[in-house]
C-alpha cells in the first residue's frame, strides 16, 4: 500500500457553487468552500476550465484558452471595493444556471462597476500581456456581429489580426470594458487561489486540447491549424466509435497545423500550457491521446465514423516545453482505448495518468492501481455514482455489493462503500466528485458526451448545506484511509 500521506480532493466547477446571483464565483460562496475543503481535510480543488463558455455552454469549446468567463465576476467582492451599490439577489435558489438571463443580469452592473473603475498600476501592467487586448478585440467584434462566429464577420474585422486595417476608434471603450473584465477577473481568480493554498488546497485546472473554432485563439493565429481561405475547417476533431456513442464523437474543432507547429517551435503550445501553470498549481490535459495520435475527420463528414489517425510530434513538444518551463506539473487524461506509445509518451514525462472506477469497477477481481495516478470515481463525463449504480442490471448490483462486503466495505450506502474503495486505492491522488460526496443523483450530471445544450453543464447547487453534513464523515473517511495506507 501506499506510505504516503492519501492526497484526496474534489471535482467542483466554479458555475456550480451557490451564489446570489445566478451562477457560482470567485466571491464568498467559493471562500466557504475552500474552507469546508480544508475543515474535512482535502486538499485538491479540481476545476474544469474557466476559460469563455463557448458553443452549447461548454467549457471545452471555449472563445479563449487564456481569458475567464466574467460569469465568474463576484458582484459582491466588487461592492466591496467601491464599484457597486449592494447588487440585489437573482436566480438565487435555481438548481439550474439559466446563462442568458444570468448574463444579461451580470453584464448591466458589470458596465457600471466599470464606469466607476480607474485604472490603476496593477491593471496597466496586466493589459500588457499580449492576449488581453487580442481577446478584447475578438469579443467586441463578436458582441457588435451578435456573437455570429468569426469567420462570418465582414472581411475588414475577420482579418484584423493579419493586417490590422481597420480604424478601431469607434469601438474603443467596448474593448477597454472587455479588458477590466479579464483583469477583475484575474484579479479575483488569484485571491481566491492564494487563499486556497494557504489552506494547504492545490488547485487543478483543465486544458481542452483543442480550441474552438470561434475563438481568439484561431482567430488571431490561424497558420496554427488547416483552415481555407475563409477561415473554415477543412478536417475536424473528434473521437471514433466508443462506449460513449456508435458513431463516435465528432467535436467540430478545428485540426492543428503540425508542420508549421513545429517550424514555429511549438509557439502556440508553449505559451498555452506555461500560461495554465500560472494559473493553476496542477493542469489536467484533457483528451492527452492526441499528443501521440489524434482522429483526423474530414470536415464535411456529419459523423465521426470517418477519419483516420495520425501521429502528432508529442515528443518534441514536451521536450521543447520542459526545457523552457521545467517544473510544470501536469495530469494526463488517458483515458479509453489508447495504443500503447501513449501509456508511454505519458511515462516518458512521469505525468500522473487517471482510472475511472465506473469505467473499471469489476466484481469479478479488480486489478491493484499503481502509485502515480489519479483516481476517480466519475468525472464530468460521466453520470453520478448513485444513477450509475440504479441504472445497472440487478444481478449486477448484487455482485457488485457483494464484492464490496467480501472486501471490507459495508456502509449503507453503495455510494459511500465506492468511495472508500477509491480512497483506499494505491493511487496517491483520488479525486471524487461532488455529485458523489453528496449522494447526488442524474438531475447532477455535468455533461453527456456527444450531446450538445440543456441540460449539459446547467446543475447547480442552492447552497452548500449539503456538503457541509458532509465535512465529519469525509474527515473520518481520510483518517482511516490514511491509517490503512500506512499499515
Amino acid at each position: 500500500m501506499n506510505s504516503n500521506m492519501r492526497k484526496a480532493g474534489i471535482l467542483m466547477p466554479v458555475a456550480s457553487l451557490p451564489g446570489r446571483h445566478g451562477c457560482g464565483t470567485f466571491g464568498k460562496e467559493a471562500y466557504d468552500f475552500v474552507k469546508m475543503m480544508h475543515q474535512s481535510g482535502l486538499c485538491i480543488w479540481q476545476l474544469l476550465p474557466l476559460n469563455p463558455l463557448g458553443y452549447g455552454n461548454s467549457p471545452y469549446q471555449p472563445y479563449s484558452s487564456y481569458a475567464v468567463d466574467e460569469l465568474y465576476i463576484s458582484l459582491d467582492v466588487l461592492a466591496q471595493q467601491g464599484l457597486l451599490e449592494k447588487v440585489p439577489s437573482y436566480h438565487r435558489n435555481d438548481d439550474e444556471i439559466q446563462y442568458e438571463v444570468v448574463r444579461a443580469f451580470h453584464d448591466k452592473y458589470l458596465r457600471l462597476a466599470y464606469q466607476k473603475f480607474e485604472k490603476d498600476e496593477a491593471y496597466e501592467s496586466f493589459i500588457k500581456q499580449p492576449w488581453v487586448k487580442e481577446y478584447a478585440i475578438f469579443k467586441t467584434f463578436k458582441v457588435a456581429n451578435n456573437l455570429r462566429p468569426w469567420n462570418e464577420w465582414e472581411k475588414e474585422q475577420k482579418d484584423y489580426p493579419i493586417n490590422q486595417k481597420l480604424d478601431l476608434s469607434k469601438y474603443e471603450d467596448e474593448i477597454a470594458y472587455q479588458m477590466f473584465l479579464q483583469f477583475v477577473l484575474h484579479q479575483q481568480w488569484h485571491a481566491l487561489k492564494k487563499y486556497a493554498n494557504s489552506l494547504g488546497i492545490q488547485m487543478v485546472g483543465d486544458i481542452p486540447f483543442y480550441v474552438g473554432l470561434d475563438s481568439a485563439d484561431v482567430w488571431a493565429h490561424r497558420e496554427n491549424f488547416l483552415l481555407d481561405q475563409d477561415g473554415r475547417p477543412t478536417f475536424i476533431a473528434g473521437v471514433p466509435p466508443d462506449y460513449f456513442s456508435a458513431t463516435g464523437q465528432r467535436w467540430g474543432n478545428p485540426i492543428y497545423n503540425w508542420d508549421f507547429m513545429k517550424k514555429d517551435k511549438f509557439t502556440f503550445w508553449i505559451e498555452r500550457l506555461s500560461y495554465m501553470g500560472k494559473m493553476f498549481d496542477v493542469v489536467r490535459v484533457d483528451h492527452f491521446r492526441a499528443f501521440d495520435t489524434y482522429w483526423k475527420i474530414p470536415a464535411d463528414c456529419p459523423t465521426a465514423i470517418e477519419g483516420e489517425w495520425i501521429e502528432a510530434p508529442g515528443y518534441e513538444l514536451f521536450d521543447t516545453l520542459f526545457k523552457q518551463y521545467p517544473n510544470l506539473t501536469i495530469v494526463a487524461e488517458d483515458l479509453g482505448d489508447l495504443r500503447p506509445e501513449v501509456l508511454e509518451l505519458r511515462d516518458h514525462y512521469q505525468f500522473r495518468g487517471m482510472r475511472i472506477v465506473q469505467f473499471t469497477f469489476d466484481p469479478e477481481g479488480m486489478e491493484e492501481d499503481k502509485k502515480h495516478l489519479l483516481v476517480y470515481t466519475g468525472t464530468h463525463d460521466n453520470d453520478t455514482t448513485y444513477s450509475w449504480y440504479c441504472k445497472q442490471p440487478a444481478s449486477l448490483r448484487r455482485k457488485m455489493r457483494q464484492y464490496l462486503w467480501k472486501h471490507g466495505y459495508r456502509k449503507h450506502s453503495f455510494v459511500d462503500d465506492v468511495i472508500d474503495y477509491s480512497l483506499d486505492s494505491n493511487a496517491d491522488m483520488v479525486i471524487i466528485p461532488m455529485s458523489d460526496w453528496i449522494h447526488a443523483g442524474s438531475q447532477a450530471r455535468l455533461n453527456m458526451p456527444g450531446s450538445v445544450g440543456a441540460p449539459n453543464w446547467m446543475w447547480r447547487m442552492k447552497d452548500l448545506r449539503a456538503f457541509a453534513k458532509r465535512i465529519k464523515q469525509i474527515k473520518l473517511d481520510l483518517l482511516r484511509a490514511n491509517r490503512i495506507n500506512h499499515d
